[in-house]
């Protein structure tokens, strides 16, 4: 699959906005963290951007949907990484891909929820902040922590910078993303 198969897809699942701009941005910091590590950058895109590919349509069907698509279609290591993006669904993580996309998914969405109350928005945006914001569970309630941090143990890097580079990644692309 290449991207543009990936970006079709996305763009005939979901109609969301807000959701649609999630799965952009999680395909773009898994992207960066691809290009970092050494990992193929258009593999880790692509599973960023459908993680979430069927979650408007079939909510209580999530990923079953998006992932038995991508096995259909051959790109099992994907289908794989996208079930397992979530650690109460007893998935093994074999894959640095499979662990990259627990440590990027949640809490790219948590950055940039905590970068939309800011009036200068992602720029000045800091780690210290997001960390403030992370602490305080009436914040983006929506988010688990412990999923968080579960994907970031599992990847193997800290916490801090790992907020570094995800800012980092969405202050490259903000103007693309409309943040």
């Amino acid at each position: 699959m290449d991207r543009i198969q990936a970006r079709a897809i996305l763009d005939e699942m979901i109609e969301n906005p807000s959701l649609h701009r999630h799965c952009r941005t999680v395909g773009m910091v898994m992207e960066a963290y691809a290009n970092k590590l050494g990992e193929d950058p258009d593999e880790w895109y692509i599973t960023g951007i459908l993680h979430d590919a069927d979650y408007e349509k079939y909510p209580s069907e999530h990923p079953n949907i998006i992932v038995q698509k991508l096995r259909d279609m051959g790109e099992e290591k994907i289908a794989h990484a996208i079930s397992a993006h979530y650690t109460k669904w007893n998935v093994p993580y074999n894959t640095l891909l499979d662990k990259a996309l627990l440590a990027c998914d949640e809490l790219t969405g948590f950055i940039i929820a905590a970068a939309q109350i800011r009036p200068t928005k992602l720029e000045g945006l800091s780690a210290k902040s997001v960390k403030k914001k992370f602490k305080n569970p009436k914040f983006a309630a929506g988010v688990e922590r412990d999923e968080v941090m579960s994907g970031v143990e599992m990847m193997g890097v800290d916490f801090t910078e790992h907020i570094n580079f995800i800012i980092e990644v969405l202050q490259t692309n903000e103007g693309e993303l409309n943040l």
